[in-house]
């Protein structure tokens, strides 16, 4: 387990100064483009970003995105002429896969990605990422294979706890790592049970502290620099999160609205059913680390909570 350095045990500082261009194939690296999806919520920033790297005649697409027929057509603007190689997905939410399907059979590409758990019930909160479902890969990844794409050097990197099935996809000789919604600059992700699970979470983001990427792209908003002191400062911020959460069940709050209530003050409306979510994955953590004790089953917001004896 990594330790977090104490020159920087502080919460990560977000940017939401992020122009998406919509439409446009924005060069952000060396043959890397973006391309913007224009679905912005309160789950996705200013929309879900696909990536077109590779050579003048060859290409593969990561993440091609929401069911959009203005973003598909931007995507084989960007693409021109190229013979697209293969389509990946970082994970299966529908803000980054509900295209593929359509997407793969437009350019005659293989689909590549990882296999999900089966996913149960979200509580009813409805997110817009929820997964995609009945998606057929023609490959299926592992971490730590290396695929030889359109002369890259493209490493799958097995990330979950957004999603049970995401992946960070680097490109070590660039000093590039596709980060999806694993880390992004704008938000830290939600984790929602039952296929987001915070463990998990966890130890992908200290996983990524191994690696020396320097620059991260994710799914959503801008560019992560300097990102190993950033992943520190998000272990520091689910860190405090976990011990706020551990503080109002000592302090006698026994359900998941009580809690949202008291920590998440000022959080727009829209979001308190996903930090719902996201305070069910730190107590499922600490239920199975035996720190907490779950009195009762049923509806996320019928659930009592008390501290383990």
């Amino acid at each position: 387990m990594s330790k977090i350095d104490e020159s920087d045990e502080k919460e990560p500082t977000f940017r939401t100064d992020f122009d998406p261009a919509y439409g446009a194939a924005i060069a952000v690296a060396p043959d890397i483009l973006r391309v913007t999806a224009n679905n912005p919520s309160a789950f996705t920033f200013k929309g879900t970003n696909s990536y077109v790297l590779g050579s003048d005649r060859e290409c593969f697409v990561i993440d091609p995105g929401p069911d959009d027929d203005a973003h598909s057509d931007a995507l084989i603007a960007a693409i021109g002429e190229r013979t697209v190689e293969s389509v990946i997905l970082t994970h299966s939410h529908r803000d980054h896969a509900a295209l593929a399907a359509d997407f793969r059979q437009r350019v005659d590409a293989p689909l590549l990605g990882m296999t999900a758990r089966p996913r149960g019930d979200d509580g009813g909160v409805g997110l817009d990422a929820a997964a995609e479902t009945g998606l057929a890969f023609d490959r299926v990844l592992q971490d730590g294979e290396v695929l030889d794409l359109a002369g890259r050097r493209l490493e799958v990197v097995a990330t979950p706890g957004h999603a049970s099935d995401h992946i960070a996809l680097a490109l070590p000789e660039a000093g590039v790592l596709f980060s999806g919604d694993h880390v992004m600059a704008w938000s830290t992700p939600v984790v929602a049970p039952p296929d987001g699970v915070m463990r998990d979470y966890m130890s992908s983001l200290r996983k990524l502290l191994t690696r020396s990427e320097g620059r991260y792209l994710p799914g959503h908003g801008g560019p992560v620099e300097r990102p190993i002191p950033f992943v520190r400062g998000l272990i520091r911020h689910r860190t405090m999160r976990e011990a706020a959460i551990v503080k109002r069940i000592e302090a006698g709050d026994r359900t998941i609205p009580q809690i949202v209530a008291a920590i998440y003050q000022g959080l727009d409306p829209r979001l308190h059913g996903a930090a719902g979510l996201s305070v069910k994955a730190h107590l499922d953590d600490l239920e199975e680390r035996g720190r907490i004790v779950c009195e009762t089953d049923g509806p996320l917001q019928d659930r009592h909570y008390r501290p383990a004896d």
